[in-house]
């Protein structure tokens, strides 16, 4: 028990330094909205286009990587990404939990909310304009994979938000979750880029429009409520014995 005790009263403590590490969450205008930021997923989402459209490419290297991972897969669909998809989402509500990150609690969930809005509006449309046939023979709205751009947006936020090394574990489920698109028989490669830069892209344009969101709403940036967590180590007594637990709590 007073193992256990010590592990319970040493996570409380560590808890509480993780407050410290929110860094000034006030950008200005100039800051937020930097071209530069969209360059690359604009190129992802564009070499994604032109090479979807490419007879070329589709001949040389959509097929062929198809085929490829018909072999590998034998054809026996494996659809965990269906849930793979939301991993980095449950990363960035830890993160909101814990209280890191560069923002407030509400403008984390007002820019993760603009960005699936975005991303959202952007894939919609291109699905329904596109007219990409899947490899499968499944419909004709392969084009962006909806699954990347969820991954990949969600991998961006983190990065964005919580640094480095958050955004590689997210960014490394995204992957995964992208290979199995094509694993299982369901985008063509040039669907895998489209949707890895609208993920991407969406991500950037929410922080990009955070300050003209923050005048709109008359939101105080510096006085936004962060969340907080804390663990308090506890003990019981039940009719089957003494019960040990921690308990969890998050107020914002």
């Amino acid at each position: 028990m007073k193992r256990f005790l010590a592990l319970a009263v040493l996570l409380s403590l560590c808890l509480q330094p993780l407050q410290a590490q929110r860094r000034d969450s006030v950008y200005t205008a100039s800051e937020q909205s930097r071209w530069e930021k969209l360059v690359a997923p604009g190129a992802l989402l564009g070499a994604g286009a032109l090479c979807s459209m490419s007879p070329w490419y589709r001949t040389h290297v959509n097929a062929p990587v198809r085929d490829w991972a018909l072999r590998l897969s034998g054809g026996v669909e494996r659809p965990f990404d269906n849930y793979l998809q939301y991993a980095a989402y449950a990363e960035f509500a830890l993160g909101m939990a814990l209280g890191v990150g560069d923002h407030g609690f509400w403008e984390q969930v007002l820019l993760m909310g603009t960005a699936i809005g975005v991303t959202s509006a952007l894939s919609g449309t291109l699905k329904n304009t596109t007219g990409v046939v899947r490899p499968n023979g499944y419909g004709n709205q392969s084009f962006p994979s909806g699954h990347t751009v969820t991954a990949f947006l969600a991998a961006e936020m983190v990065r964005l938000e919580f640094g480095l090394w958050w955004g590689l574990a997210a960014y490394s489920v995204a992957g995964v979750t992208a290979f199995m698109r094509i694993y299982n028989n369901w985008h063509w490669t040039s669907d895998l880029l489209g949707g890895a830069g609208v993920g991407i892209l969406g991500a950037n344009i929410a922080y990009w429009l955070l300050p003209l969101e923050r005048k709109w709403l008359h939101l105080n940036a510096k006085a936004a409520s962060p969340a907080r967590a804390s663990a308090l180590p506890f003990a019981a007594s039940t009719p089957s014995g003494p019960c040990y637990g921690v308990s969890l709590a998050l107020s914002f």
